[in-house]
């Protein structure tokens, strides 16, 4: 079949988990509507609960969606679930592998399971590529927790998927480890490989996905280019360095002020309302000198604060 537009699609997906006796009806997924691209790196993002690890095991299989349409590579979940769950690997944030196996046989078992033919396994390629092959025969009990990271991306690999999903896949994971792992990722982007990428280090998801969806309490309240989401917030802030270090950050009419290391302190202000100039009148006014100054975009962090705060007043 011809290669399709999006590598997965969602429409109107919900999953709801009836009552028990000790625990009401929950929502999980409240119409889900998501559309991703081919060959992007895509993240999904929300913050513990928002319905991420559903999605996504509902993806997998693991979890039988309540009503809605999901398509992975172009085939239904529904009408054709062994094609579509082979269109996809899943790192999933629990690491499951056998402490008794080796990282070989772990590969093997797993490439078997999908019914990869012998002479076109990948093992020790992959092995290799994840830095592994000289752990090749070590039990797995013996791995750092990192290694284990990465023989679960191999894993996802064996059958070599279009789509690759990693969720919260450096949690835990050395500085040094995460950097390898995403050069890995980023090559197999480069390759076709359409990866799909929940996390909680919100700098990784803006240094390396092209677009973008926020969800939270099982709905989409984002979903847009990287550049597009940044743009979304209005705020910039001015760090100024005064002559004279500061021990406490100015109070300055109409902005909000917050002290940063070394007696310097930042100056937020709306592009709309203000501007750079008026930042430094104020902070002259309040009797200051300055030394030096700088200016700070927001991040993706303020953007995902923004949209997943209730902002619902209180009811006295």
């Amino acid at each position: 079949m011809d290669l399709p537009e999006f590598a997965i699609e969602a429409t109107g997906l919900v999953k709801t988990y009836p009552a028990t006796k000790t625990t009401p009806e929950m929502k999980a997924l409240r119409g889900i509507d998501l559309a991703i691209p081919r060959g992007s790196i895509f993240g999904l993002l929300g913050p513990n609960g928002a319905g991420k690890s559903t999605f996504i095991n509902t993806l997998a299989g693991l979890t039988k969606k309540t009503s809605g349409t999901v398509k992975i590579w172009g085939r239904d979940i529904d009408t054709h679930p062994r094609d579509a769950r082979a269109a996809i690997g899943v790192v999933p944030q629990e690491i499951a592998a056998d402490p008794f196996f080796t990282p070989r046989e772990s590969l093997e078992v797993q490439a078997g399971m999908y019914a990869v033919p012998r002479k076109e396994r990948r093992t020790d390629e992959l092995l290799a590529a994840l830095g592994l092959a000289d752990k090749a025969n070590a039990y797995v009990r013996q791995l750092s927790g990192g290694m284990k990271r990465r023989l679960m991306v191999a894993k996802a690999m064996v059958h070599n998927p279009p789509v690759l999903i990693l969720d919260e896949p450096t949690a835990g994971v050395d500085v040094e480890l995460r950097r390898q792992l995403w050069n890995y990722v980023v090559e197999l982007n480069r390759q076709g490989v359409t990866i799909v990428l929940t996390t909680h280090y919100l700098e990784e998801a803006q240094a390396l996905c092209d677009q973008i969806a926020i969800v939270n309490k099982g709905q989409v309240v984002a979903c847009e280019s990287t550049a597009s989401l940044l743009g979304r917030l209005d705020t910039r802030s001015v760090v100024v360095t005064p002559e004279t270090p500061v021990e406490a950050a100015p109070a300055l009419a109409g902005f909000e002020t917050k002290l940063r290391a070394g007696g310097a302190f930042s100056v937020t202000y709306r592009t709309g309302q203000s501007s750079v100039e008026q930042v430094l009148a104020a902070v002259r006014a309040a009797g200051l000198r300055i030394r030096d100054i700088a200016t700070e975009d927001p991040s993706l962090e303020d953007v995902f604060v923004d949209l997943t705060t209730d902002k619902t007043p209180e009811v006295a």
